[in-house]
């Protein structure tokens, strides 16, 4: 069976082509029964509306790209979630992108949903070492509507951003650890060139310098934002004994997967080790001994950026956001040890 046409419909109906194209531009100078009866006649013959087609025409898609790293990162189910119900309310369709923060996909990718004339696009950038990149110079230079879903960096400083704060939410979780009397913390850190996890390196940093306490790089241990990014970094922490009473982490994955690692090495949390995360994922409540977290508004970010977003393509200039976190407590930190040592 073909696709039926405006013109299929019309020979059914009995009525002018020109009429059915008015039914369905909604023109009001067509009956409202008239319209009832082939837009129904319509839904039985199967059509489906060509959005592309019409969209050219009226210089309107109602179409928008989303980029992100993955979809299987918790931490962007929640956001992807916010923004697709906002899209829905304002009738835009939603593109998905995952980069999985390779940056020539990332840049394949938004050339592609430009091929397909989005409107607006929101990107959570494949973080890279340059000054500029051609793809975000390129959408400056056509006036893309575009949020950047994060910090910015030095390429794509130029686009309105949402980010909460990681700063703030860092030296949080830090000060937490301090007051439970924990003077040796080991971090966690998030992948190199993330603009999000070297502030969260910042914020424990300032918090052990706010303390007096003197910042030792052993105690500092790279990881990424997956759960086997966290074992492989408490391998590392294991092996060099760094005698820390409390592991920090840029993120819950990494976090949850240091605490799996230390479980299975008879290493109790808290009573040995405290740990803390961030981001506060739903496997952070839920892990076997509920993780300590920062929580991220991921479902407020998403709404922020889509809010942003709608500033943009209303012709506005809206200032970036930036939104706070809160530390959630839970049963992976305590009171430090009396005797250091693994």
């Amino acid at each position: 069976m073909g696709t039926v046409t405006l013109k299929d419909i019309a020979a059914r109906a009995g009525v002018s082509l020109m009429t059915v194209s008015k039914v369905m531009r909604d023109a009001p100078d067509i009956s409202a029964e008239t319209k009832t009866r082939i837009k129904l006649l319509a839904q039985q013959m199967g059509y489906v509306p060509d959005s592309v087609a019409r969209g050219l025409r009226y210089r309107k898609t109602k179409l928008l790209g989303l980029v992100i790293p993955s979809i299987a990162n918790p931490i962007f189910a929640r956001m992807v979630m916010a923004i697709e119900d906002k899209a829905h309310e304002l009738g835009y369709e939603l593109i998905l992108a995952q980069t999985h923060n390779i940056p020539e996909r990332e840049d394949s990718n938004i050339i592609r949903l430009l091929s397909r004339r989005v409107e607006g696009l929101l990107i959570c950038p494949a973080y890279r070492p340059a000054d500029e990149v051609r793809t975000y110079r390129e959408l400056q230079h056509r006036g893309v509507p575009t949020v950047i879903l994060g910090p910015t960096t030095s390429y794509c400083r130029e686009f309105v951003n949402v980010e909460c704060d990681d700063i703030g939410g860092s030296r949080a979780a830090t000060q937490h650890l301090l007051k439970l009397g924990h003077t040796r913390i080991a971090f966690l850190t998030g992948p190199l060139l993330a603009p999000w996890a070297q502030r969260r390196l910042e914020g424990y940093r300032a918090a052990l310098r706010e303390a007096g306490l003197e910042l030792d790089d052993k105690l500092v241990f790279q990881a990424g934002s997956t759960i086997e990014d966290g074992t492989k970094a408490a391998q590392q922490m294991l092996a060099e004994s760094c005698n820390a009473t409390a592991v920090q982490a840029a993120t819950d994955m990494a976090a949850i997967g240091c605490a799996e690692l230390l479980l299975k090495h008879n290493i109790a949390i808290p009573d040995t080790l405290s740990i803390v995360g961030f981001g506060n994922i739903m496997a952070a409540e839920y892990f076997r001994v509920p993780l300590t977290t920062v929580r991220q508004p991921k479902h407020g970010l998403g709404e922020a950026a889509f809010n942003v977003l709608t500033h943009l393509l209303g012709g506005k200039k809206p200032d970036p956001v930036q939104l706070g976190t809160e530390l959630i407590i839970r049963a992976s930190t305590g009171p430090a040890r009396t005797k250091t040592g693994q």
